[in-house]
């Protein structure tokens, strides 16, 4: 499993996705750039420029026409995925730390960080595909719902099933559910012991996967907040992303601090992406390549294979062998 090694950033990664085909790998850092490559070769098609600051997030719709970003410079910002034109920009008194698509691409929702005496929040903005046509007169000013967390700052974000609810992941380990209409919260729970750093929902929507600095992930149902299923580890995640068929498993990534880095080699800083399998909660195998954290990953939608972002700056390109759908785990 040979990696397509992409050289399109001179800071740390933040976020990479997949467009709902898998043709396209949108990828985000620290260093005010977006960019957009093709999956199968790693050729860049292009950069979304723009932001001053930080990009910590990108979301892009289903028919590949919007991208949203959100930076440290205090915005969120709507693109044309085509032109690479900006077409609409939101400010916010705090950066913007996740953005998502709904499921039927008309509600975009953001969280902004709690910080300077600003509450954390998370807003959701309606969202008409006519922009392309009419610039963004057709994007709303402001959001259409507002919901301001007291207790703990939301994270990172995400959409149940039929974009029912609004999941939140917390600083301090929790997850909460909110009606996504009302934005009242349907329930809370305590899932976690440190920080949750990632949240990738399925593909049907009725479950998610979280991952944390308390070195676990845990698979956990979209309607209740049971925690289906738990992964353990041995170092603090960034990230966990969920493999669709036809192989039952999660990859998690994360490794030691950045900040101690410079004194520990590659093997002992833990760098590998992990692979578990998703019922059986075990260990199947790992993947090295980064010489840093990984800070992100993202699972090709039709499960072919993977994309990860490290602190190294760099992307790596996964496809997966005959071998991995040959694979079948034994007891």
């Amino acid at each position: 499993m040979r990696p397509i090694l992409l050289q399109g950033h001179e800071r740390s990664l933040t976020q990479v996705i997949y467009n709902a085909e898998g043709d396209l790998l949108f990828s985000t850092s620290k260093d005010h750039v977006i960019n957009v490559w093709y999956s199968h070769n790693g050729e860049r098609l292009g950069t979304y420029n723009g932001h001053q600051g930080a990009i910590w997030t990108v979301s892009c719709n289903k028919d590949s026409t919007l991208l949203a970003s959100g930076s440290a410079d205090n915005t969120i910002k709507l693109w044309n995925v085509e032109t690479g034109v900006c077409l609409k920009t939101w400010e916010f008194p705090t950066a913007v730390k996740r953005v998502a698509f709904s499921e039927d691409d008309s509600l975009l929702l953001g969280v902004t960080e709690k910080r300077m005496g600003y509450p954390g929040s998370v807003v959701v903005f309606p969202i008409d595909i006519r922009v392309l046509e009419h610039g963004i007169a057709a994007a709303a000013d402001a959001p259409i719902l507002t919901i301001t967390t007291e207790d703990s700052k939301v994270t990172v974000a995400g959409w149940s099933a039929l974009d029912r609810h609004i999941i939140t992941a917390h600083e301090n380990g929790a997850v909460s559910l909110y009606d996504a209409k009302s934005g009242t919260r349907v329930d809370r729970r305590q899932v976690h012991e440190a920080t949750v750093t990632d949240l990738q929902v399925a593909q049907d929507g009725t479950y998610f996967l979280t991952a944390s600095k308390d070195k676990t992930a845990k698979l956990i149902d979209s309607e209740t907040l049971e925690v289906l299923k738990e992964y353990v580890t041995d170092t603090p995640l960034n990230s966990a992303a969920i493999t669709p068929g036809p192989q039952e498993l999660v990859i998690l990534g994360g490794g030691q601090e950045a900040r101690d880095v410079t004194t520990t080699s590659q093997r002992q800083g833990k760098f590998e992406a992990r692979f578990y399998h998703r019922i059986l909660q075990e260990e199947v195998g790992r993947v090295r390549g980064h010489f840093g954290p990984l800070n992100t990953i993202a699972v090709h939608p039709r499960g072919t294979g993977y994309a990860s972002g490290g602190e190294d700056g760099y992307v790596r390109v996964h496809a997966f062998d005959d071998s991995y759908f040959k694979f079948r785990y034994t007891m």
